[in-house]
């Protein structure tokens, strides 16, 4: 594939990258193209829907409901030099066309030597649809999340079904509704679905109110569908007045990856559902095995803990996953973790992102490990986890 790149802008076109490890991404983003809702919103709905606009300064902008949405890319800077990426992409001319493109994406995939990937929203949805849940214009809203699902089963899962993960999103704000459209997604082949990982933060119910949030379980476990939690769909850690937001926010990704799983623990839906499945998205490992000694901590010294017929940290290891770009300082907790509850990132296209080395960087991270483990996190714990196809051989 021959890409019309701005070379002011790009990095020269990379070559493909020895491939040492089969890799499943279970954390990526698509941008969402400027045509996606005039072509899967109903003809009646257009003009009360998202759209994209040319501002004086010639940005690509999204307006809706009153809304600008100035950064189209979300930090959708895989490729660029490093000198142009102090300001986010407002043009679709300045990201690679894989963002939004899908035979684009599989060009960038395959130089990587990425085999399948899960792909969570940009910011006119938000990560898990928040901008749909949370629209004043519910018909809208809830005609946004089927456009944006049918667009990742048309034109992504159902045009490369081995190489993406079909994720999806739902109206959140009513139980009924979300529950139908994660069952309509999982009758096509959707095997995911992005939730808030703090829902009580942008609006939703707590957590522990029962009658909103048990339908909606319910759908995922009577489906398998993957509960994806990702960092940063309820926000970020504020900090102080006057502090950095931005270094803040980036730095403590993991503690609010910390704070969701054990709320998430302590809510008892993995309890009342035994067979729920949760997947921690772009938090790390870090702070997994320090949490697990915690529970049993608390559980064993201090007696907090009490109140399950099963234990807390067995409870997070049955029911709970977690992704990582590398975590060269805690890979070695894996056994606390549990080997099989560990999965890969790219997160392609964004900063924190490791296209087109990710091959370098997991062997320079983890080239210690044993190759039946590094399968398993590299490919073989993700394909279980969302039921998707491995490659006839499974590398290393």
């Amino acid at each position: 594939m021959t890409l019309d790149l701005d070379p002011a802008l790009f990095l020269p076109e990379p070559e493909p990258r020895a491939v040492r490890y089969t890799i499943i991404s279970v954390d990526d983003h698509v941008v969402e193209p400027g045509y996606l809702f005039e072509r899967y919103l109903p003809s009646s709905l257009h003009e009360r829907g998202p759209q994209i606009v040319a501002n004086a300064q010639g940005q690509e902008i999204w307006h809706f409901e009153g809304q600008t949405f100035l950064q189209v890319g979300m930090n959708a800077i895989a490729g660029r030099r490093k000198e142009t990426v102090k300001i986010e992409p407002t043009r679709f001319a300045e990201m690679r066309p894989g963002c939004f493109d899908i035979e684009a994406r599989i060009h960038d995939m395959d130089i990587a030597g990425v085999w399948a990937s899960l792909n969570f929203p940009s910011q006119i949805t938000g990560f898990c649809g928040r901008v749909f849940f949370a629209a004043a214009d519910v018909e809208v809203g809830q005609a946004c999340v089927r456009a944006w699902n049918d667009w990742i089963h048309d034109e992504w899962y159902a045009e490369h079904p081995t190489r993406i993960i079909p994720g999806g999103i739902a109206y959140l704000a009513d139980p009924q509704v979300a529950a139908a459209e994660i069952r309509r997604n999982a009758a096509r082949g959707f095997t995911a679905v992005s939730f808030p990982e703090r829902p009580d933060k942008i609006g939703l119910p707590s957590l522990w109110d029962r009658d909103h949030w048990r339908p909606i379980i319910e759908a995922c476990v009577d489906t398998d569908t993957v509960i994806c939690l990702h960092v940063g769909s309820s926000g970020i850690h504020q900090g102080p007045p006057g502090s950095p937001a931005i270094q803040l926010g980036a730095t403590l990704f993991s503690s609010v990856a910390l704070i969701s799983a054990a709320e998430w623990l302590w809510s008892g839906w993995a309890v009342e559902f035994p067979t729920v499945k949760i997947a921690m998205s772009e938090g790390g490992i870090g702070w997994v095995a320090m949490l697990l000694d915690r529970l049993d901590n608390i559980v064993d010294r201090s007696g907090y803990g009490l109140g399950w017929d099963v234990r807390p940290a067995d409870v997070l290891q049955r029911n709970f996953w977690f992704c990582t770009l590398d975590d060269p300082s805690t890979i070695d907790t894996r056994y606390r973790i549990g080997v099989e509850n560990i999965m890969v990132e790219t997160d392609y296209p964004h900063g924190d992102g490791t296209w087109p080395d990710v091959q370098d960087v997991i062997h320079d991270a983890w080239g210690h490990i044993p190759t039946d483990e590094l399968r398993m996190m590299c490919s073989e714990n993700a394909a279980a986890l969302f039921r998707h196809p491995l490659p006839d051989v499974v590398l290393p």
